[in-house]
């Protein structure tokens, strides 16, 4: 599967944004998904991940209540809508597929496939 993440940008801080992942191909369904984000200077970090038919979502302490996971399958896209956006928040954002039985994994190292990355910067 190919991974087109989109909707980055500049906004204030506890401004919103919505950040798309667009797949390719006819088995998204198939894999349970997620979103990571690099902050500069800092390691990738798991932001949330996503089920496969999205019943199940799980959430970073840190964007817990203010980020919320989606996907719609009939679109083959995963969003992320981002609120009450803080200066940390500032960092690329990074899709990714996991095609493992299990899901909901924090650590990168268990997704399969990654998109290019969308720049979120939060101004304060």
């Amino acid at each position: 599967v190919q991974l087109q993440a989109s909707g980055g940008g500049l906004v204030q801080a506890g401004g919103f944004l919505r950040l798309s992942c667009a797949a390719s191909g006819r088995t998204f369904s198939s894999y349970a998904m997620g979103w990571f984000r690099q902050a500069p200077g800092k390691e990738r970090s798991f932001v949330a991940a996503i089920s496969w038919n999205g019943g199940s979502t799980k959430y970073a302490d840190s964007v817990n209540g203010r980020f919320t996971i989606s996907r719609d399958n009939a679109k083959n896209t995963m969003y992320l809508q981002m609120n009450s956006l803080k200066a940390e928040d500032t960092a690329v954002y990074y899709c990714a597929a996991d095609r493992h039985t299990v899901w909901g994994h924090t650590i990168e190292y268990d997704y399969d496939y990654w998109g290019q990355g969308t720049k979120v910067t939060v101004s304060s």
